[in-house]
């Protein structure tokens, strides 16, 4: 099954188009690795997109440094500090909480006096990388390049529906395995995968697996070592 499945992906048309391997900026370069979930997290804009009906044409991504796991958001360009604020703290503090640092590029939404001032009183450290050199964090730069590259193949010819195309890249994003940890984001922070449609298929069971709750917790604490290393 494997090789009927690898047989048609050389030949995919818009793979060939839209997943380019050139890396501009030379290499990349890594940042101290975190030792928690969502406690040191990385922010960016995507800017210069064809803008969308709902007149989107930027993406705000956020990653957290240590399982990799992303979020993209759809929004404006000429979105203040105060609108990107309100942004992170509806789709991502409520999930994840308040990190202890933000690593971002000299966006001037980062350098506002309301964006320092806001994180300050959370407590929350900001890290700016150095200006033009994009490869700083390089973690953030090989995110955005993926996802570019998962949202190019989606999109339609007039290019004006990828911002309701975006959960679908963030979903793919987040549930590919790492070329690194061998492991994916979701299952470095759940601890498994989500179903996809290929899971719901009628499939003869081998085995039933049932594990405890601390049997679970090990296995959690075992899995966190190896992205770590």
């Amino acid at each position: 099954m494997e090789k009927q499945v690898r047989r048609p992906i050389p030949r995919c048309a818009s793979c060939h188009q839209a997943k380019s391997r050139v890396q501009p900026q030379g290499l990349y370069t890594p940042l101290p690795v975190p030792e928690r979930l969502w406690e040191h997290v990385s922010m960016d804009f995507v800017l210069g997109l064809p803008r969308t009906r709902r007149r989107k044409d930027s993406i705000m991504v956020v990653v957290d440094r240590f399982s990799t796991m992303a979020h993209f958001f759809p929004c404006q360009k000429m979105d203040d500090a105060t609108n990107v604020e309100d942004l992170y703290f509806q789709e991502v503090l409520r999930l994840h909480g308040v990190p202890k640092s933000i690593v971002s590029d000299r966006n001037v939404k980062f350098l506002s006096y309301l964006w320092k001032t806001s994180w300050h009183k959370l407590g929350t450290k900001l890290v700016f990388s150095t200006a033009y050199h994009p490869q700083t964090d390089g973690q953030t730069e090989v995110v955005n390049r993926t996802m570019a590259a998962i949202l190019r193949t989606l999109v339609l010819k007039n290019q004006k529906d990828w911002d309701v195309k975006l959960a679908h890249v963030e979903f793919a994003y987040n549930r590919a395995p790492s070329s690194a940890t061998k492991s994916s984001p979701f299952e470095v922070v759940y601890g498994l995968n989500p179903m996809i449609p290929f899971n719901l298929m009628p499939l003869p069971s081998v085995k039933t697996v049932s594990r405890d709750a601390e049997e679970h917790a090990k296995e959690m604490r075992l899995l966190h070592e190896k992205i770590r290393a």
